[in-house]
């Protein structure tokens, strides 16, 4: 399986399914992007400013498998 990207305003998220060991450290960290229930269950649009987008960056470096990764745009 690929890569999934999820754009947001200010940075997106980039998800491996094969890679994630579901310790849902995301999910606990982050329910608001991270929600296994809705579709897509990744919503980077949230982190619309730049304070939620460091906590995004942050919740996403917790990640143990590397699964999720941080997709910064270019400027």
């Amino acid at each position: 399986m690929a890569r999934k990207l999820y754009t947001g305003p200010k940075v997106d998220v980039s998800f491996d399914l094969e890679v994630c060991q579901h310790a849902a450290k995301c999910v606990h960290g982050f329910p608001e992007v991270f929600n296994t229930k809705a579709r897509p269950w990744i919503n980077a649009e949230y982190a619309n400013t730049d304070e939620l987008a460091d906590k995004l960056r942050a919740v996403v470096a917790t990640c143990p498998s590397g699964a999720l990764r941080i997709e910064e745009h270019l400027t």
